[in-house]
């Protein structure tokens, strides 16, 4: 019997449909060892030796797996491809006590394991699973590695500035290395939304039509005064723009030139892990959670490609699936003349190098059978199949004009789109406005119907949603396609942000945006102050960037955890003498406790804010407080 150790029971119950009965699948319940909870785990006088443990969770799931192992010949490590696989199928190994041994026995078993095999696969199809086990390799330790040190960083950032935030503002609060650059980014929109001061400005706008046509009217802008643009704040004042309509009055108002040409709109790439989570969003209002959960049980049913990638290369196997499928549903007049081939613009792109695709194209519908395929699961496989497949058809192409008419010493200009080939937009359409102008001429004469002066205000930069928040993630570098969704929950979690709905002023439209709370904002002030080096964006960038190096075998992870660790912990015990507690008596309020009659006070923990009585513990009243904005 062979033995197949994978991650999760719904990944196993799909692949062992494929390898028939000499083989045995088992789910490990993802990770099986981690540090500690009650000590730092981390040898740090002993290069960064982690002292793993395992968990509580996943002993019945080790002795289980022990059983199984005893009774099987070969062993496969059929976990993720990525890091966080690499390191989940390294630890299972090290926890059934197998080693790195040419020969590994249990206690009991008979026959010896002679090898370990490790197997990887973007997707779980029969094609797929068979061809990984023809092909096995050995578990990459340079993978392993750069996880373990993204998983060291993390925990010695956190179990070193946690006693520092205890001493310095409250009980309870606590840091991370990644989410408080997120904290930050948020802390940071929001004050800049609170200093921003609007501007206003003016913009005159005429309603033409051709003479007689009354009907076919458009619009025209003003845009140009004696042979000068005109910049978008240039009417500053009502008096400004009365008196450009003054010096309208009576004006001829005459085509002067007419612009067409035809523009092609090109289809967006396949989806990467965070692109799905900014399109799951925006089209289907799904958390990143949400969408990450969906795509992980899509995965595991084998209907889609790995789901946690940053890579938008597809397989020539795919592609010609796809090609084959545009001309035969919607004809040639669709596809290409070429492949499109999309290309990363990263150094380094994760080990899953094909990005989030359907496992065949020829399946447009999921079988919906029990509650494990649900609608929403087949609306983000209906927006993967579509992404997948528009992206190697033809591009749209619109017709575009640009009218410029001239009355008196000004010129207007209306713009004109409508679409003429609809291209990829045939699967994967797009909100784009179409504006119609009628057909003109040179010199021509128009109607004038209406001369409008409109006020306007600049606009404060938006907030952050969950979509805006990972693609601003991802463009600084910040995170990796595995980590986007533990940041936004480890930051809510901590009650150092909230996600409120609201109304945004510059996008006019009302959405869920993060705010952050009281008790974040002095987290962040606190971790800015003190140790900017931990909340920098390029810091943490270039810190991601020699995780990746070391995932290439091009660095020593034990190199990259001195070269932060040995200045961060000198500054750690510098702050710790010189920075003062933080005064909290601003945070005091003139309510009563309802029990005792005691003052009651804000207090606060990793958990946010909450009101509790000043004759704490022999009054044990507390009360939840609304997070300010």
């Amino acid at each position: 019997m062979n033995l197949v150790i994978v991650e999760s029971p719904a990944k196993g119950h799909t692949i062992e449909k494929y390898l028939g009965k000499d083989f045995k699948v088992a789910a490990s319940f993802g990770h099986v060892r981690n540090l500690p909870k009650k000590e730092l785990g981390v040898e740090v006088d002993k290069d960064f030796e982690a002292k793993y443990i395992i968990m509580p969770k996943s002993r019945k799931t080790i002795t289980y797996l022990k059983s199984q192992l005893e009774k099987a010949d070969k062993l496969y490590i059929a976990t993720d491809f990525d890091r966080e696989g690499e390191a989940i199928g390294w630890h299972i190994v090290q926890a059934l006590r197998l080693g790195q041994s040419k020969k590994r026995y249990s206690k009991n078993q008979k026959n010896a394991i002679a090898k370990i095999f490790r197997i990887t696969f973007h997707e779980i199809t029969k094609t797929a699973i068979l061809e990984a086990v023809k092909n096995p390799r050995d578990i990459d330790m340079n993978l392993v590695n750069a996880q373990q040190a993204r998983r060291i960083l993390d925990r010695l950032v956190g179990y070193k500035l946690s006693p520092f935030l205890w001493a310095k503002v409250a009980k309870g609060l606590s840091a991370g290395r990644v989410q408080s650059v997120a904290l930050r980014l948020i802390v940071q929109r929001e004050r800049e939304i609170d200093k921003f001061v609007p501007t206003e400005y003016w913009s005159v706008e005429a309603t033409l039509s051709k003479k007689g046509q009354k009907d076919q009217n458009f619009k025209a802008i003003l845009i140009e005064a004696d042979g000068k643009p005109f910049g978008e704040l240039e009417i500053k004042t009502a008096k400004q723009a009365k008196q450009i309509l003054v010096e309208l009055a009576g004006a001829k108002y005459q085509v002067a030139a007419i612009k067409q040409e035809k523009k092609p709109q090109y289809p967006f790439p396949p989806f990467t892990t965070s692109t799905l989570q900014q399109d799951g969003y925006y089209k289907l209002k799904f958390s990143a959670k949400k969408t990450m959960k969906l795509a992980q049980d899509l995965y595991e049913a084998g209907y889609i490609t790995y789901m946690r990638t940053d890579s938008t290369n597809l397989s020539w196997l795919a592609i010609n699936s796809m090609r084959k499928y545009i001309s035969a549903n919607f004809g040639e007049k669709y596809l290409p003349a070429k492949p499109r081939v999309y290309k990363s613009k990263k150094a380094f792109i994760q080990e899953a190098h094909e990005a989030i695709r359907p496992t065949y194209v020829s399946n447009e519908k999921l079988k919906i059978k029990n509650e494990k395929i649900t609608e929403d699961h087949q609306k983000l496989y209906d927006l993967i199949w579509a992404r997948s497949v528009a992206c190697q058809m033809k591009e749209a192409i619109f017709d575009q004009i640009e009218v410029k008419i001239s009355a008196a010493k000004y010129i207007f200009k209306a713009t004109g789109k409508t679409l003429d080939f609809d291209g990829f937009l045939k699967v994967y359409p797009l909100k784009i406005a179409q504006i119609t102008i009628p057909s003109l001429n040179i010199s021509e004469i128009l109607a004038l119907l209406k001369l409008d002066q409109i006020q306007h205000f600049t606009k404060p930069p938006y907030r952050y949603t969950q979509a805006t928040l990972v693609k601003v993630l991802e463009e600084k570098g910040i995170g990796r396609p595995s980590t986007y969704v533990p940041i936004i929950s480890i930051i809510m979690e901590r009650g150092y942000v909230i996600m409120q709905r609201g109304y945004s002023e510059r996008s006019e439209k009302k959405g869920t945006y993060f705010y952050p709370t009281d008790i974040g904002k002095i987290v962040n002030d606190m971790l800015v102050a003190h140790f900017p080096a931990i909340v920098d964006f390029g810091f943490t960038a270039n810190l991601e960037q020699d995780l990746d190096e070391v995932a290439h075998g091009n660095k020593k992870y034990v190199e990259v955890l001195k070269a932060f660790y040995l200045p961060f912990e000198q500054q750690i015990k510098q702050k710790t003498k010189e920075v003062p507690k933080k005064d909290m008596s601003k945070f005091e309020i003139k309510e009563k406790c309802p029990k005792c009659g005691g003052k009651l006070v804000m207090r606060l923990s990793k958990f946010g804010q909450f009101l509790g009585c000043q004759n704490y513990p022999k009054c044990k009243h507390t009360q939840s407080l609304k997070n300010k904005k």
